[in-house]
């Protein structure tokens, strides 16, 4: 009874607007007290201990170092280099928010984040150069997933600590993905510019522009470059490199741009401690429910159904892609990875899969349902910042979605082109 009711109560709670947290952590107690009532007085400490891994400082640091660099207009910078390195070609400024994209995903992690600032900046730009509203927040979605593909991603955070998969191998493993991703879309907006009326761009390629706003925008490029290679190099641990971002867009935000004020910080500690309260509150009530999960061999369950569908890795690898991107329209993205993960990934074992390789895969697949309707967040936080529709958003995103899921797809059937930079960097 049980077994059936956990899921059925989660899904209940869910359609009726309940936090998923929240659902999340009562679905589980339903199943921890089928179990039987002793295993109750366990479940506090079950929650604890799924929050006790040092890994999980880093995403509260990161969060809390994206957001300073936001208020500060620290990034503005990086826009204005885009703009010269992409804005010259027809539909420019759709470039350069692709561009653009690539540059902040160095600095948050956070596909949200990214959608939330450039809507709030490129988004009216675009408009006022001469875009539909829709379609500059199509872009600025298709380009936020690239936030938590390239490191510091903080679902590779999430997962490298439950798993016990290397953080900086996952990290090293986002890069290329990510850049696929860029280029893809930068294919898209100049095959779909002529069918959109998309505005000519301004002015030609200049290598001086360039070195300019390579200039103009050092200090904001300094902080992903360091970070990237502190970890990559070994020199720090992911929490360590986080503390230091926060540290440095403190000293370049507060003392040299002198743009943040006592009000500015109480409201970006205000912002972090939420977005931050949100994750550990999925994190720990995921933690019982993986508990309950393990003691009835879900996982175990569910590894056997598909293997006895087909034990070729190739079907193997093309049912997790559709579990997931199934159940990423559906359901939030940290729930699914914490939920899912301890699920699927004994199962890319199984067929011979990287560690590594399978983090990505599955990461990237969940990522591309941030921006996919109907519970996108992408979509929702462009909509609420921007008031377009969810449904206009969408009639310019499907050729995006489609592209991405080619690279997806991609990634998943060549191991190769992930691992060759951690096989490199010799993870």
């Amino acid at each position: 009874m049980g077994m059936a009711l956990v899921p059925l109560a989660f899904f209940g709670f869910i359609a009726f607007g309940m936090p998923v947290g929240i659902a999340i952590g009562i679905a589980a107690m339903i199943g921890i007290w089928d179990m039987g009532p002793r295993f109750m007085v366990m479940a506090p400490d079950r929650m604890f201990s799924g929050l006790d891994l040092f890994p999980f400082l880093a995403m509260p640091f990161f969060i809390l170092a994206g957001e300073i660099m936001n208020r500060s207009g620290i990034t503005e910078g990086l826009v204005r280099l885009a703009q010269a390195l992409v804005g010259w070609m027809r539909g420019g400024m759709a470039h350069s928010n692709m561009a653009a994209s690539v540059m902040f995903a160095g600095l948050t992690g956070s596909a949200t984040a990214d959608a939330a600032a450039f809507g709030n900046t490129m988004v009216p730009a675009m408009r006022k150069a001469g875009y539909p509203g829709p379609y500059a927040c199509a872009v600025t979605a298709a380009g936020s997933i690239i936030g938590p593909t390239i490191p510091p991603s903080t679902l590779a955070i999430i997962y490298g600590s439950i798993m016990g998969v290397s953080i900086a191998g996952l990290f090293a493993a986002g890069i290329l993905p990510g850049l696929l991703i860029a280029a893809v879309c930068m294919i898209v907006i100049a095959a779909t510019a002529r069918h959109y009326r998309l505005p000519p761009g301004e002015g030609r390629f200049h290598l001086c522009n360039v070195a300019k706003a390579a200039r103009e925008g050092l200090l904001a490029l300094f902080l992903p470059v360091f970070i990237l290679a502190a970890i990559l190099g070994g020199w720090v641990t992911p929490t360590e490199a986080a503390a230091i971002a926060v540290a440095y867009a403190l000293f370049v935000g507060g003392v040299i741009y002198r743009a943040l004020s006592w009000r500015d910080l109480y409201e970006i500690a205000v912002r972090t401690t939420l977005l931050t309260g949100v994750i550990f509150l999925i994190i720990a009530s995921a933690a019982m429910l993986g508990w309950w999960m393990t003691f009835n061999r879900v996982p175990q369950a569910i590894a056997g159904a598909m293997l006895a569908i087909s034990s070729d890795p190739k079907v193997v690898i093309a049912m997790i892609l559709v579990l997931l991107l199934v159940i990423g329209l559906v359901m939030d993205i940290n729930a699914t990875l914490i939920i899912l993960a301890p699920v699927l990934a004994p199962l890319t074992l199984l067929i011979g899969m990287e560690p590594v390789h399978a983090g990505i895969m599955i990461i990237l697949a969940l990522n591309i349902s941030l921006m996919t309707p109907p519970v996108g967040a992408c979509l929702f936080v462009l909509a609420s910042v921007t008031g377009e529709r969810i449904e206009a958003i969408t009639r310019y995103l499907w050729p995006f979605i489609v592209a991405q899921i080619g690279i997806l797809i991609l990634i998943a059937y060549w191991p190769g082109l992930t691992l060759f930079i951690p096989r490199l960097l010799g993870f």
